[in-house]
């Protein structure tokens, strides 16, 4: 392999991480978007604590970092783990949304904000699970 190829795909991949990473902020904002322009109340209220009314930025922000650190757990089977980097972070990407509803279902909010922020959840999964991994070969 020459060092032009690698060159290349080393840059293609870097360029489709970053666009995933772009996708899984932009994604749950247009959501989120969305659900304020239809009329929904982010106001969300956890056991023992004030209401907290969820907003783009912190929308924006736990979806940036979610991604990075999704970004640096598959680097890190990459480096260690070659062979098994995509499936085991796949399924890894998988067990994290699913948990991330927790919090969902256990703060008081209305439907529409239930609804709404999981789905922000699951396009910040899809963004991620689509553009993270190296297409198979």
């Amino acid at each position: 392999m020459s060092a032009a190829t690698v060159t290349t795909r080393d840059t293609s991949s870097l360029r489709r991480r970053a666009l995933g990473v772009a996708a899984a902020v932009v994604a749950p904002l247009i959501i989120w978007s969305i659900g304020a322009v239809a009329g929904v109340d982010y106001t969300i209220e956890s056991p023992g604590q004030p209401a907290t009314v969820i907003g783009a930025g912190a929308i924006a922000v736990i979806a940036l970092a979610s991604a990075l650190l999704g970004w640096a757990a598959l680097a890190l089977l990459e480096r260690f783990a070659t062979r098994v980097a995509r499936p085991v972070w796949i399924s890894l990407a998988i067990v994290v949304t699913v948990l991330s509803f927790v919090p969902v279902f256990s703060v008081e909010a209305t439907g529409g904000a239930k609804l709404a922020l999981g789905a922000t959840h699951v396009a910040v999964a899809v963004a991620l699970i689509a553009l993270l991994p190296r297409p198979r070969r």
